[in-house]
């Protein structure tokens, strides 16, 4: 399980969040992904790093909304769009793009956005989750 927060009231940030949790994290979604072949080596057929890019892509997007001084949107009218992405990792799975460690990812992040300081503190987790996820393969 995913938790942001060392200590949640405080708004204090597990330390290890942006190191090993998310290396951890990396390491296991890259293997969820990986599939066996006939001559039995194994080959990522899931989680490819393209798909997974598209959500991080979004996450920043969403994030420069939410956190944009100058032009801040409604954070009521952006909330919505955050929690879609759970939606749609659960279509990219259905497709056979992403795994369902993917999927619980996203959904136990998500979970634990309640305002723009939390998307942005998942934002930089997801930043990187991608940096750490690309030592694994060139996918």
């Amino acid at each position: 399980m995913i938790s942001f927060y060392k200590d949640r009231e405080k708004r204090i940030l597990n330390p290890d969040l942006f190191s090993d949790v998310a290396e951890k994290l990396a390491d296991n979604i890259y293997k969820s992904g990986l599939r066996k072949k006939k001559n039995g080596k194994q080959k990522l057929e899931l989680n490819k790093r393209t798909q997974i890019r598209k959500f991080y892509d979004e996450v920043i997007r969403l994030n420069s909304l939410a956190n944009n001084k100058t032009n801040s949107e409604d954070w009521h009218n952006i909330w919505p769009y955050v929690n879609m992405l759970i939606a749609k990792a659960a279509y990219a799975e259905g497709r056979d793009n992403v795994t369902g460690d993917f999927t619980d990812f996203m959904k136990q992040s998500i979970k634990q956005i309640r305002d723009s300081k939390d998307l942005l503190v998942f934002a930089n987790f997801f930043e990187a989750f991608m940096g750490f996820y690309r030592k694994y393969g060139e996918n």
